[in-house]
C-alpha cells in the first residue's frame, strides 16, 4: 500500500508542479520564436494595423506603451487594464505568454471600425485562445483601439456552508508492525473503448468507471499490437481525463497516437492504473446552461458555476459525446481561462470537429479542478 500511496501522491505532485510551472515559468522561447519586442512594427494608419499594434505591445508585455495607446484609457488605470487581460486571479494565463495574435476586420466607416482580436496563450495545458472586440476610432490621421474592458466581478461577503464527504487515508508508519496488512487499489474498469482514425493518427477513446467505495487517483495506457500481436506504439491518457475519480464516478479518456494507422492495428491491450489517496467532494462546480450547439459551428457550450466557497484557479472541462446507441463518439475539453470564483458564473465553448458533430446525440461533462494547494 506505501508503493501506491507514493506513486499517487507522486503523480498527484507532478501534475500539481507542470501546472504550476508552466504557469508560473513557460517556455521563454515563445516571445522570442514569435519576432518578440524586437519584431514590433508601431502602425496606426489603418484600424487593423492599430489592434496589431496593441496586440504586439501586449505579446511583449510593454503594458505602459499598450496602455498609452487606447483611446479609452481614461476610464481604467494601467493596472486595471493589466489584471484584466492577465486575469484578476491567478489562472492558467496569469503568467503566460502570448504566443501569437489574430486580428479580423469586423465592420469599417472613415471615422470608426471594430476589429476581432484573438490572443493565442501558451500555457503548460495548451494553447489557449481569448477573444476581445474592439472599436477603432480615428484621431486625426491616426487609428485608437479602445479596449473593451470588463470590470473585475465583485464576490458579495457571505457565509457558505461546508457540507461534503470527504476521505482521509491512514498509512501504516515506519514503526508500526501490521505484518502484510495492506489495503488494496480502488477497483476500477473501463466500461467503454474503442479506437477511431483521424487526419493526424489514431485515437483511442472511451470511459473508466471508479466502482469502489474509496476514492482513486487513475490513469490509463493503451498498447497498439501489430496483427502479429507485437507492440506498436504505447501511449498514456496524462492530459485528456479526469484523474481524480471519487467512488462510482466516470471519466472520459482519450489516447493519441500521431502517425499511426489503424489499418496496421490489429489488436489493442489497455492498462489502467489507480491509487488509493485522500479526497474530498468540495469544490462543487455545477454545469449550466449545457447546450450541444450543431454544425457547421459544432460546440458545447455552458457556464461553470463554483459553488463552494474557495477560489478555483484552473477548471479542465471534459466533454463526453455519445451517438444514438449511448457509444462514446469524441472526447472534447477545454481549459477555463479564468478562476473560478465563488457563486460566479463562467462561461464555456468547447469545439467539436465538424465532421463527428453529426453523429452525436447526446453528452456528459465532467470538471476537473486545480487550486494552488492541491487538485480536485
Amino acid at each position: 500500500m506505501n508503493k501506491g500511496y507514493l506513486l499517487a501522491a507522486s503523480l498527484m505532485a507532478a501534475t500539481a508542479l507542470l501546472i504550476v510551472a508552466g504557469i508560473k515559468w513557460p517556455v521563454p522561447a515563445a516571445l522570442a520564436y514569435t519576432g518578440g519586442s524586437e519584431a514590433l512594427e508601431h502602425s496606426y494608419a489603418t484600424p487593423e494595423a492599430a489592434v496589431r499594434s496593441l496586440a504586439g505591445e501586449i505579446q511583449a508585455r510593454q503594458w505602459n506603451s499598450a496602455y498609452d495607446s487606447l483611446a479609452n484609457k481614461a476610464e481604467f488605470t494601467e493596472s486595471d487594464f493589466e489584471r484584466d487581460v492577465d486575469g484578476y486571479n491567478i489562472n492558467a494565463r496569469t503568467y503566460a505568454n502570448v504566443n501569437n495574435f489574430e486580428v479580423f476586420p469586423l465592420h469599417s466607416s472613415p471615422t470608426d471600425a471594430d476589429v476581432r482580436l484573438k490572443l493565442h496563450w501558451a500555457t503548460v495545458v495548451g494553447d489557449i485562445v481569448t477573444s476581445r472586440d474592439l472599436h477603432v476610432v480615428k484621431n486625426g490621421e491616426l487609428w485608437q483601439p479602445a479596449w473593451p474592458y470588463v470590470k473585475e466581478p465583485v464576490v458579495p461577503p457571505q457565509v457558505i456552508p461546508v457540507n461534503y464527504l470527504r476521505w482521509d487515508v491512514i498509512y501504516r508508519g515506519a514503526g508500526d508492525d501490521w505484518g502484510a496488512q495492506d489495503v488494496a487499489a480502488p477497483n476500477v474498469r473501463i466500461i467503454d473503448m474503442h479506437p477511431v482514425e483521424r487526419a493526424e493518427g489514431v485515437v483511442v477513446l472511451g470511459e473508466l468507471l471508479n466502482q469502489d467505495v474509496v476514492p482513486a487517483y487513475v490513469s490509463v495506457n493503451a498498447t497498439l499490437l501489430s496483427k502479429d500481436k507485437k507492440p506498436i506504439d504505447t501511449e498514456g491518457s496524462f492530459d485528456e481525463i479526469s484523474h481524480l475519480l471519487l467512488p462510482k464516478q466516470v471519466t472520459p479518456f482519450l489516447i493519441r497516437f500521431p502517425n499511426a494507422s489503424l489499418s496496421d492495428v490489429g489488436s489493442i491491450r489497455m492498462t489502467p492504473f489507480s491509487s488509493l489517496v485522500p479526497a474530498s467532494a468540495d469544490p462543487v462546480i455545477e454545469i449550466d446552461n449545457e447546450k450541444l450547439n450543431p454544425a457547421p459551428d459544432s460546440s458545447l457550450t455552458g457556464e461553470l458555476i463554483n459553488q463552494s466557497g474557495q477560489t478555483v484557479n484552473v477548471a479542465h472541462v471534459l466533454g463526453t459525446l455519445y451517438d444514438k446507441n449511448g457509444q462514446v463518439v469524441w472526447v472534447a475539453d477545454q481549459y477555463v481561462d479564468s478562476a473560478l470564483l465563488p457563486q460566479t458564473p463562467v462561461a464555456f465553448n468547447i469545439h467539436i470537429p465538424e465532421d463527428l458533430a453529426r453523429k452525436v446525440s447526446s453528452e456528459r461533462t465532467v470538471v476537473a479542478s486545480y487550486s494552488f494547494g492541491g487538485a480536485e
